[in-house]
């Protein structure tokens, strides 16, 4: 099913509501809005295969213009909406992008990207950015109605990565039309009750693959989305009661902050109708996921996967309070522990984890990340470490190679480390994660200076500008610590983990 389902059965129904402004959009509206955004696109010749990307803040208009890909048969990449100009512009050229659909609340960025050729259309909405064309003027000028040749698109947003730059993952496009049932999503309904009419709140950014796949797919059962324009535990608990919310999705920072409520804050909203809270993004820590249980009881959810789309592990409240700090049981495929050597690992022996019988996909443009993810029958990996017990319970011990997961964002060190070494000041950098209550994590930079004895305070704040100028916000390090020589072996690689132990308080660390 699809939003022209709903359209003629429940034309009224809302299939978006906003949950600060309150604005809806119906199942009707949804349903003839994306259909001209769809003419448009294929007025402005893309066809099954291309690109759109889509670079906004959550607001009403998100799923329209996903819905306008997903009927057409084309792939749609939603850009953090927090990024530089420089990192969007990267995104966009990587990804091919036929079209670019902005917003005015993004008009600072959107403003200086420097678009390839092959961008030919570009779009703003909520009113006029110099060099885009109106959005609400463009689709007016067609039709309601389905476009003729209709097939389904899918995402390819791009994923978390140990090195470098973050890389698109491709997937084949499903060979359905958007009304025919799709089997990928049956299992949702078994999982997690997804059903007609029911209500899911969104209450992290759209452009996150979660949020977007799961809002998706609850309007494919017919159901109702609530998006938070941005997260609030207050305002998270508002909404569930008023709106009588059935199903939610989070990351653990979300529960960390709704826990630190008072009693009087957390007992102020009727959550009685809330069936299910799917939780997963990063480590939900023990303490915390057994809190939350406590308070809503067994409704918890977790499920480990990536955007590659190649496994996934499910695990209910029961079995998590049975086997605390389990991320479940293998959904439908085969998890294999390899250790370095490619060798299979016995229960409770640890190595990386590598799924069979998934999803297929590629890392765009990334011949040698993809021979690194991918291996002989069928496997392919997302780089993170753990192993199964003897009941076949997977517990993650890692995570991709120094990855930074902050508040459920992942967040590439060699990026920021790419940017700080090209201050005059800097000779050598170290960037990486270390514990923050609140978010999970945080970054962390060392650096070394050409000149040591300008190293203090003022250089800190020189050298955190200098970032803030290049990086998104978040990806800017909370602080930023000097050290007079970074441990680096014979070979030249950065021995990191040194430094991540001096922070983690371990002493005595070797280096192997």
């Amino acid at each position: 099913m699809y939003p022209g389902t709903y359209a003629k059965l429940r034309p009224e129904q809302p299939a978006v509501i906003m949950g600060t402004s309150g604005e809806v959009m119906t199942f009707k509206e949804l349903d003839e809005r994306s259909n001209r955004l769809a003419h448009l696109l294929r007025d402005a010749g893309l066809r099954r295969g291309d690109h759109v990307a889509l670079f906004m803040e959550n607001q009403i208009r998100f799923l329209e213009v996903a819905w306008a890909a997903m009927r057409s048969g084309l792939y749609l990449t939603a850009i953090n909406s927090y990024l530089t100009p420089g990192e969007v512009d990267y995104i966009v050229n990587d990804c091919g992008a036929s079209t670019f659909v902005t917003s005015v609340a993004k008009s600072g960025v959107a403003s200086q990207l420097v678009f390839p050729s092959a961008v030919t259309t570009r779009l703003s909405v909520d009113g006029a950015i110099a060099g885009f064309d109106n959005y609400e003027s463009a689709v007016a000028a067609f039709p309601s109605s389905p476009i003729e040749d209709e097939s389904l698109g899918a995402a390819m947003l791009y994923s978390s990565g140990t090195t470098g730059r973050p890389k698109g993952v491709l997937r084949p496009l499903p060979n359905l039309t958007p009304a025919d049932p799709d089997p990928s999503i049956a299992s949702l309904g078994v999982a997690y009750g997804f059903r007609d009419s029911m209500t899911y709140l969104s209450p992290a950014p759209m452009y996150h693959a979660a949020p977007l796949g799961f809002s998706v797919w609850a309007q494919r059962y017919g159901g109702t989305v609530v998006i938070m324009e941005r997260f609030d535990p207050m305002d998270a608990l508002a909404l569930i009661e008023q709106h009588h919310v059935t199903h939610s999705q989070w990351v653990p920072t979300m529960f960390v902050r709704m826990l630190k409520l008072s009693a009087e804050e957390r007992g102020r909203h009727d959550l009685s109708s809330l069936e299910v809270a799917i939780h997963a993004a990063a480590p939900c820590p023990v303490p915390v996921k057994r809190e939350m249980i406590e308070w809503w009881g067994p409704k918890l959810f977790e499920y480990y996967a990536g955007t590659e789309g190649n496994g996934s592990t499910f695990i209910t409240s029961e079995e998590w309070l049975r086997k605390p700090g389990s991320v479940g049981r293998p959904a439908g495929v085969t998890i294999h522990i390899l250790d370095d050597e490619g060798n299979e690992q016995p229960a409770n022996g640890e190595g990386t984890i590598w799924f069979s019988g998934g999803g297929e996909f590629e890392y765009h443009n990334a011949p040698e990340k993809n021979a690194e993810s991918h291996r002989g029958g069928g496997m392919s990996t997302l780089g993170d470490v753990g192993y199964l017990d003897d009941d076949g319970y997977l517990f993650l011990t890692d995570r991709k190679a120094y990855m930074i997961i902050a508040g459920g964002v992942n967040i590439y060190p060699r990026e920021i480390e790419d940017v700080l070494v090209t201050h005059p000041a800097v000779a050598d950098v170290a960037v990486f994660g270390i514990p923050n209550d609140d978010l999970g994590e945080e970054v962390k930079a060392v650096v070394q200076l050409v000149d040591m004895t300008q190293a203090g305070p003022e250089m800190a704040r020189q050298l955190l500008a200098f970032c803030s100028e290049h990086l998104a916000r978040f990806k800017v390090p909370r602080s930023l610590d000097f050290d007079p020589e970074l441990p680096r072996l014979p070979t030249g690689k950065l021995y990191k983990r040194l430094l991540r132990d001096r922070y983690m308080g371990k002493a005595n660390t070797t280096i192997v």
